[in-house]
């Protein structure tokens, strides 16, 4: 038999488990209402209707994360982050419906899938698509923000002409296993600090549209970049969030001779603001930007949650 105990919420006696927090005692007594999510996903693991007394859900919590997967950390120190509630993983099947060149080294890929994916902005699935090795990528959305409930939708850097993604075909397969990670959006805290460099904008562009509806006086600020100018493809995405109130965005390139006038020289890591302990930052792309932006944070102890772009 399990072991109970009583907890006071808003003086109020409820009953809970061991190990169960104010929050979750409430919502599993249907004292406070859960937030619906956005473009289908449920924030921080809340679903669309007040939970019920001591669901199953609860009975299973997620075993902490490993060391080497848990991604937050202050001045350098490991430390786990706070996990979803508990969500059953899912194995997606469908088809890509859509396949669209944004930028010289950047695809769009969507798939339409038989069930609706659950997901926080910045978790990840394992995806198959054919003819290609399983890659951990994150869904997001189309740069006008556009999504179907049973899509998902895909930035991925190609390397030179004659890569392996361009022989993906509309109507080939796709499979999904998850969602997994720990970088996802958590509402609340400092100010919202999002870097990424060419296609890890497509996970900070679902964390950033996600903040912007959720948190829209939250304090925000990007900087986004690429190797080559051709590849800031997200110019449509930012003047959206420009339109919401995001004061701060650079735009930057490490070379280029099209470089347009509001692109600055230099990686993403050389143009993010002034880092406070204070600020949450979010980092996708490849390795040396995500490194980079990571030592900025621990220098000042500010949380970092990063994302590789493989």
């Amino acid at each position: 038999m399990r072991a109970r105990c009583s907890l006071v919420v808003n003086g109020r006696a409820v009953r809970c488990s061991p190990g169960d927090t104010p929050l979750e005692a409430a919502l599993a007594e249907g004292m406070i209402a859960p937030v619906p999510g956005l473009h289908g996903t449920h924030l921080l693991g809340q679903g669309a209707a007040p939970a019920a007394r001591r669901s199953q859900g609860r009975r299973a919590r997620e075993a902490p994360a490993p060391l080497s997967e848990v991604p937050e950390s202050r001045s350098g120190e490991a430390v786990p982050a706070p996990a979803p509630q508990e969500r059953a993983r899912q194995t997606l099947k469908g088809t890509v419906t859509q396949v669209r060149r944004l930028g010289p080294g950047i695809l769009e890929v969507v798939a339409t899938l038989t069930r609706r994916p659950l997901h926080e902005p910045g978790q990840h699935y394992a995806v198959s698509l054919p003819g290609l090795p399983t890659q951990t990528l994150c869904p997001t959305l189309r740069v006008d923000g556009a999504a179907e409930i049973n899509e998902a939708v895909f930035h991925l850097n190609r390397e030179a002409e004659g890569d392996a993604l361009d022989a993906l075909a509309i109507g080939r397969e796709v499979k999904l296993k998850g969602p997994m990670g720990r970088s996802h959006y958590r509402p609340g805290g400092g100010r919202l600090v999002l870097a990424a460099s060419e296609a890890g904008f497509g996970p900070i562009w679902a964390i950033a549209r996600a903040a912007r509806y959720i948190e829209p006086d939250r304090d925000m600020a990007l900087a986004i970049g690429a190797r080559d100018a051709l590849d800031l493809y997200m110019r449509q995405s930012l003047d959206w969030l420009r339109a919401t109130g995001v004061g701060r965005i650079v735009l930057c390139a490490e070379r280029g001779r099209q470089r347009p006038p509001d692109v600055r020289p230099g990686p993403v890591g050389a143009h993010l603001p002034p880092l406070r302990a204070t600020d949450v930052i979010h980092v996708a792309g490849d390795i040396a930007t995500v490194g980079a932006v990571q030592a900025l944070a621990g220098a000042v102890g500010a949380r970092c949650y990063p994302i590789v772009v493989e």
